[in-house]
């Protein structure tokens, strides 16, 4: 592959396929997500799935065309998503009455059903979602990045307040930030979107920025508040218990697939991928080696090890049933794949009754291989992962640190963006945004929830900050 020094979207691109994670579909921007691609998918979807369910949201399934006319019913959201829209006008050989729109979001049409399922105070919160595939018509398209179909999960809840529906945009913040940090060992910066950044037709837009192993940020997750915009164009509203009839406050909120190229992104090197345990489709691989009887005895040996190790609720894959190739090219290949720990074992290992094991990268400096006595191996096995898992996050994490600069001076902004990020005073004016976009391609990433407060001019235009603290640039996928 390409080394990421010398070109990191090759790297990249390269990657995605050889690893066997995804291929290029028939139409343009669109993708395959072959099985060991979807299985890292299932991993973070498994474990979504049951933080929604255990915080009393139902999962429900709403139509992938909607009519057009309920996009418009919100200006500011048709506005922002009408350049990407993929439009129905033809079915059935004939021009249709009114053109349907394929989904690329849902509030419209979870909008309209709310109004119908709401009447009292009673029937609120309403917590719904939806795991679905969702098309934007993508000019520029990357394989999970930025595709023109893709798979997501859209949380859309209706409550009787703000303050209530704030609680739950947090929540769903905060479900995400454990997902992305505790899954997929991703440090990532929570905080609120600039007014420029913000999801079309949302009051304030929440955020989870994770650094790219280039030093360019990537949006994991968006968490929206959406007030009573949506409430208004689709008479979402209650009886109250006065009897008073008010609309009710939504929220939106969705993590997609675009999380598995910020995996590879994150943890990546020039060898290929580097899984984090918890979402590796086999956290250890067990490569026998011998030919022959020999080989044959080191199989038979290598499946007792891997039914041992499996009994341990490892995700565990014995190589065993392709001779024709030799144990290094499966080592190079595993190692590819990103597959956290190797098990090689041979006639000599099992006649001295040890394995030799073999982590991804190392955790400790000058690790390499080490040997394990057979029978510990399986117990001592899940202690090894999550070590492995706690490296990754605190590798990125010092990374992440190690490429953000604290600046005040705009030579200082400039050269920080060019191979990071950078902390910055802004005013806030979507016109200065536009011209920092212009001169460098960085935009406001996060305004960080836990930054300190501080008080400044722009680094840009030096007008008076407007939020009270300094907000994350970055150039970002």
């Amino acid at each position: 592959m390409t080394p990421q020094s010398e070109d990191f979207s090759a790297w990249y691109n390269e990657l995605v396929v050889q690893a066997q994670l995804v291929d290029r579909g028939p139409v343009r921007g669109t993708m395959v997500i072959r099985p060991y691609g979807y299985r890292v998918w299932e991993l973070l979807q498994a474990d979504l799935d049951r933080r929604i369910k255990e915080a009393g949201h139902d999962n429900a399934s709403f139509p992938l065309l909607i009519p057009e006319s309920y996009l418009k019913r919100e200006a500011e959201h048709v506005e922002g998503f009408s350049p990407e829209l993929a439009v129905v006008t033809h079915a059935g050989g004939k021009e249709l009455d009114e053109p349907l729109v394929v989904r690329p979001t849902s509030e419209t049409i979870i909008g309209e059903y709310m109004a119908k399922w709401i009447d009292s105070h009673r029937d609120l919160p309403l917590l719904l979602n939806q795991w679905a595939n969702v098309v934007r018509w993508e000019m520029r398209p990357r394989l999970f990045l930025r595709t023109t179909e893709f798979l997501w999960q859209e949380g859309h809840t209706a409550h009787a307040d703000e303050d209530d529906a704030m609680r739950e945009t947090m929540w769903a913040l905060d479900a995400y930030a454990g997902v992305s940090r505790e899954l997929a060992a991703m440090p990532v910066v929570a905080g609120e979107k600039t007014p420029g950044e913000r999801f079309a037709g949302a009051v304030r837009t929440y955020t989870l920025e994770g650094m790219m192993r280039d030093g360019r940020a990537l949006q994991a997750a968006t968490s929206h508040y959406l007030g009573t915009n949506f409430a208004k164009a689709f008479e979402i509203q209650y009886q109250d218990e006065a009897g008073r009839l008010t609309l009710a406050h939504t929220t939106s909120w969705g993590m997609t697939t675009r999380m598995i190229g910020a995996v590879i992104m994150t943890h990546g090197d020039d060898k290929g991928l580097v899984l984090p345990p918890r979402l590796a489709p086999y956290q250890v691989v067990v490569v026998p080696i011998g030919r022959k009887e020999q080989g044959e005895q080191a199989a038979a040996e290598a499946r007792r090890l891997g039914a041992a190790i499996k009994s341990m609720g490892i995700r565990v894959h014995v190589d065993d049933n392709r001779p024709q190739l030799s144990p290094g090219f499966k080592f190079n290949e595993w190692e590819m794949r990103g597959v956290p720990i190797r098990v090689e074992l041979g006639m000599r290992d099992i006649d001295a009754g040890v394995a030799t094991l073999v982590r991804r990268l190392p955790t400790v400096e000058g690790q390499g291989k080490e040997q394990i006595p057979l029978e510990k191996l399986p117990e001592l096995l899940p202690g090894i992962l999550a070590d492995f898992q706690s490296f990754l996050l605190a590798r990125a994490e010092t990374f992440r640190e190690d490429n953000t600069a604290v600046v005040d001076a705009w030579d200082a902004f400039t050269a920080g963006v060019a191979t990071g990020w950078v902390r910055a005073f802004h005013c806030g004016e979507p016109t200065c945004e536009d011209d920092i976009k212009s001169e460098t391609a960085a935009t406001p990433r996060v305004i960080p929830s836990e930054a300190p407060e501080e008080t400044g001019v722009c680094v840009k235009c030096e007008r008076p900050s407007a939020y009270g603290k300094r907000v994350i640039f970055g150039r970002a996928y």
